[in-house]
């Protein structure tokens, strides 16, 4: 049997309440299955959990950037370098993950990528070179390579069909832990130095230990799916031409770029922006960018279930062009409306991944891993891009010079217009 069919199969289970409706994989989350076919609530709670556990260890890095920047003497453009290498090592292997997974998943890679981002753990807490950061940042990234599309996948089979819902619920977890990462880095890396990062070992094996327990559920799933064979497992597809599809997962992934390249500029270079222009500590501009990246995870969790209701189009138009006010606003504003613009900004913005990657789920149906990987993988290309970038622009201009002219990225926005609606079919 294909594995592709037995997810498709799997999946159809989830919706399936009662006969079959003729619905496409479309159809909008309005017309959601009865509550009996909800979603695998302990199987999303423990994604959630592990997400929140992977990106914690991962924000450490941006985190901590004042430190290492202090210990090795670095610049702007080395510091960016160091993210464009853990942003680049899972942006290109994120898509051929997802494309092998979805011909023959593996239910267990999950915990193995957490052993690997915890090999990059223990090798930052360790290292003594610049050689040796780069290297950890690629192990950490390599670990999110494996992990983010089989989670991705896991999510949309224990959604029940609530795939927003469940998408939020996944990536809140992984934006929860971006938010305490620099949190975390301010009261324990910073006060007692680089190689206090080792302590963040075990939520690794914690993560690790959940991710078993959610692997042996996919397995299982797995075979269930399988003893019940390929009758009826085709997928549903939406009815648009391919040349069609081509153009919109175009439009969506520069979409993806707007975004991510804008977060960049926040998420690596708010502490640094904050420091220079408004002579803070680095403590506490770490405690600034907690609320942004706390913003940051609210917006994921409203973002889903939005779509859900009202359709991902509405949600992805809204939450890139509606954040372009208060993006054009923070250049010039005073220290307390600088924190404040951060926290409509983060939660504008980050409303829109789940909708996005929900979307094109819509487009590419029984591509669940390849769709993960693409756009997950696209988005930490974008942020490792956007930190090497901006980080060579406020080497060779300023760090104010680089938010003024992030301000207008959101604009690129206005390209949502051209995104087709995914109605369902008459009668479904």
């Amino acid at each position: 049997m294909d594995a592709r069919a037995s997810e498709d199969e799997l999946t159809r289970e989830g919706l399936a309440a009662g006969p079959a409706t003729g619905r496409t994989a479309a159809a909008p989350a309005s017309r959601a299955p009865p509550a009996a076919a909800g979603p695998t609530v302990a199987v999303l709670a423990g994604l959630s959990l592990s997400h929140l556990l992977n990106d914690m260890i991962q924000s450490l890095l941006p985190a901590i950037y004042p430190l290492l920047k202090q210990a090795y003497s670095l610049d702007f453009g080395q510091v960016g370098l160091i993210t464009l290498a853990f942003q680049l090592t899972a942006s290109l292997l994120q898509p051929m993950v997802g494309l092998l997974t979805d011909r023959r998943p593996m239910p267990f890679s999950l915990a193995g990528g957490m052993l690997l981002s915890l090999a990059g753990l223990i090798l930052l807490a360790l290292a003594g070179s610049y050689g040796v950061l780069i290297l950890a940042a690629c192990l950490v990234g390599l670990g999110s390579a494996i992990f983010h599309p089989e989670a991705s996948r896991v999510a949309r089979l224990a959604s029940g069909g609530r795939f927003g819902l469940a998408q939020s619920v996944f990536q809140v977890g992984g934006n929860a832990g971006s938010a305490l990462g620099p949190l975390l880095a301010a009261f324990i890396v910073v006060p007692h130095g680089q190689g206090s990062v080792a302590v963040f070992a075990v939520a690794a094996l914690i993560g690790f230990v959940v991710l078993g327990l959610v692997g042996r559920w996919y397995r299982d799933r797995l075979a269930h799916g399988a003893a019940r064979g390929r009758k009826g497992s085709g997928a549903a597809g939406v009815a648009l031409p391919r040349g069609r599809v081509v153009r919109t997962i175009a439009i969506l992934l520069v979409l993806i770029f707007s975004k991510y390249f804008y977060m960049a500029s926040l998420s690596s270079y708010f502490t640094f922006y904050l420091i220079h222009r408004f002579g803070l500590g680095v403590q506490e501009s770490q405690l600034y960018l907690f609320v942004f990246l706390g913003a940051v995870a609210t917006g994921t969790v409203v973002g889903g279930p939005i779509g859900d209701r009202f359709g991902r189009k509405v949600v992805i138009w809204g939450s890139i062009v509606g954040v372009l006010p208060f993006t054009l606003a923070l250049p010039h504003a005073s220290l307390g409306w600088t924190v404040a613009l951060t926290v409509p900004i983060g939660l504008i913005l980050a409303s829109a991944m789940p909708a996005i990657l929900v979307y094109a789920q819509e487009l590419l149906p029984g591509r669940v891993g390849l769709v993960g990987g693409l756009f997950f993988g696209f988005a930490f290309g974008m942020g490792g891009l956007g930190a090497a970038v901006l980080g060579e622009l406020a080497d060779r201009t300023s760090i104010e010079f680089v938010y003024a002219v992030c301000a207008f990225l959101p604009a690129i926005g206005l390209l949502a217009a051209f995104l087709p609606r995914l109605d369902p079919p008459r009668g479904a």
